[in-house]
């Protein structure tokens, strides 16, 4: 599991491992957003979850960060959101930068095959 507990002064929350089918059933409810942090390429060959955005990696700040003029408008800090990528390592890492920039809850779900093994469809 990972807990990350934020630096001092960070105001945002801190990154909890979830069950891949209890983010299938919270996404499908509307009631978080999936992110998927793979490269495009990954992604093309691969496919991604439905529903999910694409944010590769290396955007990931200036997509995410409510202070940034390319912020995503389906993004909010306070809405939950969880992260996969193919094997759960960089979206850990992911995670922990928008927890920093303030998301208040934020989930790892681990990587695409996680996802698609708790039931999660994936499109291409």
């Amino acid at each position: 599991m990972f807990n990350f507990l934020r630096p001092s002064g960070a105001k945002g929350g801190h990154v909890e491992k979830i069950d891949p089918k209890s983010a299938v059933a919270k996404a499908e409810a509307g009631e978080l957003v999936v992110i998927d942090v793979r490269e495009g390429m990954e992604v093309k060959s691969s496919g991604k979850a439905k529903g999910a955005l694409h944010i590769p990696l290396a955007t990931l700040k200036m997509k995410c960060d409510p202070s940034s003029p390319e912020k995503l408008p389906e993004l909010d800090l306070s809405k939950p959101v969880a992260l996969y990528c193919a094997s759960g390592a960089r979206s850990a890492g992911a995670a922990q930068m928008l927890a920093q920039m303030g998301y208040e809850t934020v989930y790892n779900i681990g990587g695409l095959y996680d996802w698609h093994a708790a039931g999660g469809e994936v499109v291409r």
